[in-house]
């Protein structure tokens, strides 16, 4: 028998006696919530890496083909939004993390709970988008489930995606890879996600419409795999943003990350927008965007590599202006000194800490 067990709880009740929005928000409540809670009552090998999914063997002892396992919730508000909808983002959420691991991602489910009232047209519409995003990430939907909740309990429509994915190359890509010298490789520019999704919700309108950059990222990812590229870390900028992402990253690998703030991809009208609401770009989610830490011999390989893709993606979904100014860009480096920290050097030459964010930018954004 156990007898270390206690009913203390691990968060002080007087800190926060409620779940609170921030909580899920991707930042410091976020990782403590994990941290404190989830982790040590369900503590394992798999769990404990903390990556955006499970690398697992398939059979005991650690023999047979690594897969990776991953799991998402989406209760984005609104479900529909320019540049996708709540059921491709279902799609390209676990299809990306499974492509943070390094693998080829291959199998889906799909839980839907559906709040009563929900007109039936915007469920076909939903589960079109879930069906076309899945045939283009190369992917099927092979189990779910459905649940109807009460009017009122529900908000519309919740979606749980978990994939499975096959790991083909004999890499370790982990925050525990992570090595000093490492370049920083950012897929795109950032933030457009979560300022899309809030011009819809507000009711805003800009200059020029801001569309999601919702997408699957795993054929940029398999790419760079398949020409040798020494990857050793990838994470999607999710929740939090480019800097959670970071800080998450230097905590794990003991290490300390240094970012350019003018290579830091940011399109004018996100940055504009940004600027009028009050918010910090760097912490703005997307949603089709990751960064890899990448040897340094192999960095220059890795961003002709990430560009040529995006062309070729460009001729192939020409989206106009949405689309022209995608680019990898190389934003630091990883160094011994400052380990667990993320330093800035900001345009005018001054440095500063880029720390997790504490509260919630914008709730409900996947």
């Amino acid at each position: 028998m156990d007898t270390n067990f206690t009913l203390s709880c691990p968060i002080p009740i007087s800190d926060y006696p409620n779940v609170l929005l921030a909580h899920g928000g991707g930042g410091k409540l976020t990782n403590q919530l994990i941290a404190r809670m989830f982790v040590p009552a369900f503590s394992n090998p798999a769990l404990d890496a903390q990556h955006d999914g499970a690398v697992l063997s398939l059979l005991p002892g650690g023999a047979g083909s690594l897969v990776a396992f991953s799991t998402d919730s989406y209760v984005i508000h609104p479900l529909f939004f320019p540049g996708g909808d709540i059921g491709s983002l279902a799609v390209h959420g676990t299809v990306n993390d499974l492509a943070m691991c390094g693998a080829r991602p291959l199998y889906l489910s799909a839980g839907f709970i559906i709040e009563e009232g929900l007109p039936m047209h915007m469920l076909w519409r939903v589960v079109q988008s879930m069906q076309q995003a899945a045939r283009a990430a190369h992917v099927q939907v092979v189990t779910g489930d459905t649940k109807v909740v009460d009017r009122g309990k529900g908000d519309g429509l919740f979606i749980n995606t978990s994939g499975i994915g096959l790991l083909e190359h004999g890499v370790r890509i982990a925050p525990q890879s992570v090595r000093a010298g490492d370049v920083l490789i950012v897929s795109g520019d950032i933030g457009r996600h979560g300022i899309a999704i809030m011009a819809v919700r507000e009711g805003l309108e800009f200059e020029s419409a801001i569309e999601s950059d919702s997408a699957t990222v795993a054929d940029e990812v398999m790419q760079l795999l398949d020409e040798g590229i020494e990857v050793h870390c990838l994470r999607d900028l999710t929740r939090g943003g480019l800097a959670s992402a970071l800080n998450e990253i230097a905590a794990s690998a003991r290490l300390g990350i240094y970012i350019e703030e003018a290579r830091v991809p940011v399109r004018d009208d996100v940055n504009a927008a940004c600027e009028m609401l009050g918010f910090d770009p760097l912490y703005v989610a997307c949603e089709g965007r990751f960064v890899a830490f990448v040897a340094p011999q192999d960095a220059e390989r890795a961003l002709a590599l990430l560009r040529g893709q995006q062309r070729t993606q460009q001729r192939t979904h020409s989206s106009g202006a949405q689309s022209a100014d995608v680019q990898a860009t190389r934003i630091g480096v990883v160094r011994e000194d400052h380990p667990g920290v993320v330093m800035m050097r900001s345009r005018i030459g001054a440095s500063r800490i880029v720390d997790m964010i504490s509260g919630e930018q914008l709730p409900r954004i996947c």
